[in-house]
């Protein structure tokens, strides 16, 4: 199989193994106590979402450029209800993250005014928060997964990409369990995970 297959996966591992650094509390306590209370609750935020960005494309590089070979393309009519899909699926991701509040997610809220964007936020349950925990991830899944053409680079993009996100998602689940507590426990019995419908 000449392709590089293995070569996607081996990076999003580094990049996984990375991000997940940067984002322990063993991490960010050492940037706290090197740079302060007020500079790491200002800018730490958007340093993680910027070098989020930044150390994805060469991943993305790869996948682009490194030998790849066609497994199928989804043919006419079909690619038209599969794009309609994506559309959706983008338009989803970005009302749910615009639901959470946008600018704190990527830390630009912190950077302005780091008294106010430390405030809590209050539990989001509705829109699409009410038929799954993480809309964002519904969303990303439906847009990776539904490409025109799958190839064996495209499909190593995807692994990585959907088994870092399910990790992650549930790492996510323990902090919210511990900044809502009750409310989350409750949310969670209640509502799927990130297929509709379907709760475990």
């Amino acid at each position: 199989m000449q392709t590089g297959f293995w070569w996607i996966l081996l990076s999003l591992i580094i990049y996984g193994v990375i991000h997940s650094l940067l984002a322990g509390l063993n991490t960010k306590k050492w940037v706290q106590d090197r740079l302060g209370l007020n500079l790491y609750r200002r800018y730490y935020r958007l340093f993680f979402s910027v070098q989020a960005a930044l150390l994805f494309i060469p991943v993305l590089v790869l996948a682009a450029f490194l030998p790849d070979r066609v497994i199928y393309r989804v043919p006419s009519p079909w690619v038209w209800l599969t794009t309609i899909v994506q559309i959706g699926a983008v338009i989803i991701l970005l009302q749910s993250v615009m639901m959470t509040g946008a600018l704190r997610f990527v830390g630009l809220a912190q950077a302005a005014n780091p008294d106010q964007a430390e405030k809590p936020l209050p539990l989001v349950r509705r829109g699409l928060y009410r038929f799954v925990r993480h809309p964002i991830y519904t969303a990303t899944f439906l847009f990776i997964w539904l490409v025109p053409q799958m190839s064996w680079n495209m499909l190593a993009l995807n692994i990585g990409v959907t088994v870092y996100t399910l990790i992650g998602a549930r790492f996510e689940e323990r902090k919210l369990i511990k900044e809502f507590g009750e409310d989350y426990r409750e949310y969670r019995k209640n509502t799927p995970f990130i297929i509709p419908f379907l709760k475990f």
